[in-house]
């Protein structure tokens, strides 16, 4: 298989799966009456801290690099993992949705955690909690369809 080929369904994937939450993030937030500026510091701020709120589109830039480049890495992930674990690939619906529950266990229990982020005093409703996590499960889903449609067009 060429290097083109295995970024295939890591860059679908990761793209495809990356433009929805970043409709949801970027939407979400300004139902709150947040500017996509802040949204996007905000994910800049996992890597320069309360800095990132002080620095503009700049930062912002960097926040929409992050996000769809961490995007790509659970696309690749997935991806690697379904070439030694047969059955991630042979049930795509089970697969995704136990990888989209992962990616929001992860992100919010060990990534956002140990990044440098302000934390946030408020307490995340029932509401939101639901909404996150459905929007992780369809993010799974995203990324375990994509891989699976790219193994069927290969053996085709």
């Amino acid at each position: 298989m060429t290097r083109a080929t295995r970024l295939h369904p890591v860059l679908w994937g990761g793209l495809l799966a990356g433009l929805l939450d970043f409709c949801y993030a970027t939407g979400l937030w300004a139902l709150k009456g947040v500017p996509p500026v802040r949204v996007w510091q905000a994910v800049a701020s996992g890597l320069l801290g309360r800095e990132a709120f002080a620095h503009g589109r700049a930062t912002a830039a960097l926040g929409i690099v992050l996000h769809f480049s961490i995007t790509c890495v659970m696309a690749w992930a997935f991806w690697f993992g379904s070439r030694r674990m047969h059955w991630l690939r042979e049930h795509p619906w089970r697969a995704g949705l136990a990888y989209g529950l992962w990616l929001y266990v992860a992100m919010n229990y060990i990534v956002l955690p140990l990044s440098a982020m302000p934390a946030s005093h408020a307490a995340p409703t029932v509401g939101k909690i639901a909404l996150d996590l459905l929007v992780h499960l369809v993010i799974g889903l995203i990324i375990s369809m994509t891989v699976y449609r790219h193994d069927r067009l290969r053996r085709d």
